[in-house]
């Protein structure tokens, strides 16, 4: 009798399973969602997103930068305090701009590369500690908490003395690194952006990796509008200095995610392209 119950209620169980309703598959991209949850995004959080945090629960800040090897090798940038280009007017520059998507074939010198870099994610001013570790950075765009959550990656193939290839800027020593040297970078490129051949035509493609966690250690669940708007940030001033020394600059969504990340070996998780621009000289 005690096998015939237990037999009863093992088929219950099974019948109750097998009538319940599947969970929902997981929402992998954003065209998953409703229109009202899409733009959730845009509003933000009506709750207070200053308790649910990280740094309210002590845990240490994100590095501002990405580590590299002590081997890796780095090539020098001109000093911002020694930069002699982008001379034009502020107004000037304002009035004059727009989204240019053909170049010559000329080559940015390392100078203006050094400036493009500096006006879009240059740090200008930065506090340490007695210990000398970095308290606070202050960078030429502006970032909610000064958190700055991204990573610059150009895939040069026309700057003056520099190989083409896959570098990432690194806003504390005002250096490039070489992630590697490689002159397909540019058809590559292109394929990602769905054919758009200007970005492979152009003397440098900048391409901007958001690492959402930076933002999220301080503001939660805000953090990804925080990011969103602040991409738009470093591309304008991108914009603006590019044509304060008669460039031009083209910025791109339009590229297909996987394909970007794996060109820049992201693992478009903690690590994921966000935005990109082309930039070159004018014709």
């Amino acid at each position: 009798m005690r096998a015939f119950y237990l037999n009863l209620f093992c088929l219950f169980l099974l019948v109750t399973v097998a009538g319940a309703p599947l969970p929902p598959d997981p929402i992998r991209c954003v065209a998953d969602m409703s229109v009202e949850q899409r733009r959730v995004f845009l509003k933000g959080s009506l709750a207070d997103w200053r308790i649910d945090t990280d740094d309210a629960r002590g845990t240490v800040a994100p590095a501002i930068q990405k580590p590299y090897p002590a081997d890796a090798k780095r090539l020098d940038l001109v000093k911002p305090d020694k930069l002699k280009v982008g001379e034009m007017r502020v107004i000037d520059a304002i009035r004059e701009r727009r989204s240019r998507h053909e170049y010559s074939g000329e080559s940015f010198s390392l100078e203006e590369l050094s400036y493009l870099l500096w006006a879009s994610q240059g740090i200008s001013r930065i506090e340490r500690d007695d210990k000398g570790m970095i308290t606070a950075q202050y960078r030429t765009v502006p970032s909610g908490g000064a958190r700055h959550p991204f990573e610059t990656y150009l895939i040069i193939n026309r700057v003056a003395g520099v190989t083409p290839g896959l570098y990432r800027y690194l806003p504390v020593e005002h250096q490039l690194l070489v992630v590697r040297e490689d002159s397909a970078l540019a058809k590559r490129v292109t394929t990602a952006c769905y054919g758009q051949e200007f970005t492979g035509n152009s003397a440098v493609v900048f391409v901007w990796a958001a690492l959402p966690y930076r933002t999220e250690w301080h503001y939660g669940c805000i953090s990804q509008k925080l990011v969103a708007i602040e991409a738009g940030h470093v591309c304008q001033n991108l914009y603006l200095a590019a044509e304060s020394i008669h460039g031009g600059v083209c910025a791109v969504l339009g590229y297909d995610q996987s394909r970007m990340d794996a060109l820049l070996g992201l693992d478009g998780k903690d690590e994921f392209v966000i935005y990109l621009a082309a930039a070159g000289k004018a014709p």
